[in-house]
């Protein structure tokens, strides 16, 4: 999963892109509002952390730019201003779920699951193909009843490739699935990521497998 923080204090911001990096999935940071609207418009997010008081304005103004985007969002804002009157106007403007400043890590990151639960494949959070399933809540996945250990890169790839299973994954969606934006992509760097996981993959006697779409992408199919 890939996720938007819109947070003006850094360290706040650096703090909650390790904790949502460690249990969700890759995160990308921005300071203002023009700077995330025009990040929203480019590339695909599955959950956005919006901080109101921001310097180009209220983080709120930014909901009708995420209700109008397809696949929306999941929406989660954080803030400072926690007063009944404030949580009310934002989940009437569209957020999903809101969070006053201070928090708990281990709230924030159980709100922010169950928001993504409900905009998931199914109630439980989980997809499956063949004997090979993703639990996207939790970000894990099984060979039939035995956990399938994977680097957190190599991790990102598969949940992109399940997410669109039969269907050819662009080379591009693959690595922005997998780096934030501000990283730089070394090249072959992905094909490493897929060929061990193609391992991995073959090792525990998955009956999927990733077929390469020569100059366009990779594809999840039985085999």
């Amino acid at each position: 999963m890939r996720i938007l923080i819109v947070e003006d204090d850094r360290e706040l911001a650096s703090s909650l892109k390790t904790m949502l990096e460690a249990a969700i999935g890759v995160a990308d940071v921005f300071e203002t509002l023009a700077d995330a609207e025009a990040a929203l418009l480019a590339f695909k997010f599955d959950l956005v952390v919006i901080d109101r008081n921001l310097p180009d304005g209220d983080g709120l103004s930014l909901l009708p730019t995420l209700r109008q985007l397809r696949p929306r969002p999941a929406t989660l804002v954080l803030t400072a201003l926690d007063d009944p009157t404030d949580i009310v106007s934002a989940l009437d403007k569209g957020a999903d779920e809101y969070v006053g400043k201070p928090f708990e890590p281990m709230e924030l990151i159980a709100r922010a699951r169950a928001v993504l639960r409900r905009y998931s494949l199914d109630e439980t959070g989980c997809t499956q193909f063949g004997n090979l399933s993703f639990d996207l809540i939790n970000r894990s996945a099984m060979i039939g009843a035995n956990a399938l250990s994977v680097p957190r890169r190599e991790l990102a790839v598969l949940e992109a490739l399940i997410r669109r299973a039969g269907r050819v994954v662009q080379r591009d969606n693959l690595e922005a699935a997998v780096y934030n934006i501000d990283e730089e992509i070394e090249s072959n760097v992905l094909d490493s990521h897929v060929s061990r996981l193609r391992k991995r993959l073959r090792e525990g006697n998955c009956s999927a497998t990733i077929r390469t779409i020569r100059g366009i992408g990779y594809m999840l199919v039985q085999e």
